[in-house]
């Protein structure tokens, strides 16, 4: 395993870089392409949030693969080499495995704990399954990122400690008051309808302000939306969609806007908002969740209005207290790295085993075929008994070494003993390229489509 991550994250960038930073859909595509492109690379994919943009690749060289990465994350953000590198981080091997692990707990998030992240990482493997630049050893970390993740989260109460960017959102709008006491009453717009904007409206109907309106681009995702929050036996909220057009006119009725879209541009200018709050009594309250931000910035400075965007929010985040089951949370991510280390270093040598078999089932069939040229008088039972005499006789040789070589393999440090029996059997290397070849294709025909 070769498996290597350079990315930037909340951890280590300003959201001024963090938003350069951002890719669109389109651009994450053809990122992995690319990746697949580059010498050192065999497989990828890319991890995009709003806080952090993370490559995820299997190289065949260390230092090539990490100058690659690095600059074909320079060369899709927009943002230059230069001014990019100092905020990267590196995990290679292990501390890679580990790495995402750690994020698909929520140990990494801005909200620790917080579980929308096990929705980005479903996503980011569905796109290197979709493009097909997700091989075995990637299908099988994200796989088994998203088993860690809900593990974590059954098994302790990391959940305690974490809520979604949308509730913290809220939290820090509330400053302090419950937020289903600020809420109440109140009428909210929602700006988009992915998956942000669906949780931040439920998250509100629930809460208890009394109406809710969606916006987006796209009418009819905004009216399926707010279908849903009108079905009977729901929160009792009155929501209907509008037009992106009409977002203005919203905008001096509602109490307080979430907004979260794929726009590359603003979507609430200063002067908007200035507009919208213009002789009115009642406070506005906004909070972006959008990467690059929706809202403008200068909004913090318009009397009447209160903006929490990721900038505050990531201010905000570093004073938030850490749950005590964390800690367990970090003892399962440790067991599953080396559980992961093992299976793969296993994996690796599997197919030199099933070559040595392979060669051994050849010398049988020789020998027993070299065999009723001299004995041609045997009846079909005889040869079937010796046969099969022979078979348990080579069965039984090879049992022992090869149960104990992948026991040996599974370790740290193990890589070597598939050299060693590639050697002293003599196995030739294209039969065991073939046999890895052939699971290959039989893990991507197995993964394909599965999230």
């Amino acid at each position: 395993m070769s498996l290597l991550v350079v990315g930037l994250s909340h951890r280590s960038a300003p959201v001024s870089i963090l938003e350069r930073a951002a890719l669109a859909a389109d651009t994450q595509a053809k990122l992995l392409q690319d990746t697949l492109a580059a010498e050192p690379a065999a497989e990828g994919t890319v991890l995009a949030t709003c806080n952090r943009i993370e490559l995820y690749a299997d190289v065949d060289k260390f230092h090539a693969g990490v100058a690659e990465l690095s600059t074909l994350l320079a060369q899709h953000s927009g943002v230059g080499l230069d001014e990019l590198t100092p905020y990267l981080y590196v995990h290679y091997e292990d501390r890679a495995v580990h790495h995402l692990f750690s994020v698909a707990c929520g140990l990494d998030s801005m909200v620790v704990g917080e579980g929308q992240i096990l929705g980005q990482i479903k996503d980011a493997l569905a796109l290197g399954q979709e493009l097909h630049t997700a091989g075995r050893l990637l299908n099988d970390l994200f796989q088994q990122a998203l088993r860690v993740g809900k593990r974590a989260h059954s098994e302790t109460g990391i959940d305690r400690a974490g809520q979604s960017l949308v509730t913290f959102g809220l939290e820090q709008l509330a400053d302090g008051t419950d937020v289903d006491t600020w809420a109440k009453g109140k009428k909210a717009l929602v700006i988009g309808a992915g998956s942000m904007s669906s949780l931040a409206a439920a998250t509100l109907a629930r809460s208890g302000v009394s109406d809710i309106v969606i916006a987006n681009r796209t009418l009819a995702r905004a009216e399926r939306l707010a279908q849903i929050l009108n079905e009977p036996g729901g929160t009792g909220v009155s929501a209907h969609a509008v037009e992106m057009v009409a977002v203005g006119d919203e905008l001096t009725r509602a109490d307080v806007v979430v907004s979260c879209t794929g726009a590359t541009g603003l979507v609430l200018t200063g002067d908007d908002i200035e507009t919208a709050v213009h002789g009115r009594r009642t406070p506005l309250a906004l909070l972006d969740l959008a990467m690059p931000r929706d809202i403008d910035a200068a909004a913090h400075r318009i009397p009447g209005v209160r903006l929490v965007d990721i900038e505050s929010l990531a201010e905000a985040s570093a004073d938030a207290p850490m749950a005590a089951d964390v800690d367990r949370v970090r003892g399962i991510v440790s067991d599953e790295v080396a559980a992961f280390g093992a299976a793969q270093r296993a994996a690796h040598i599997t197919p030199t085993v099933v070559a040595l078999r392979t060669m051994a089932a050849d010398v049988v069939a020789g020998e027993v075929a070299r065999l009723e040229g001299r004995l041609p008088g045997l009846d079909d039972k005889q040869r079937a008994e010796i046969t099969q005499t022979v078979r348990r006789v080579v069965d039984k040789l090879l049992h022992a070494p090869t149960v104990r070589v992948k026991q040996l393999a599974s370790e740290p440090g193990g890589a070597g003993y598939a050299d060693a029996l590639r050697t002293l059997f003599d196995l030739d290397p294209e039969t065991v390229a073939s046999v890895s070849r052939a699971d290959l294709n039989d893990a991507d025909v197995k993964n394909r489509g599965r999230v």
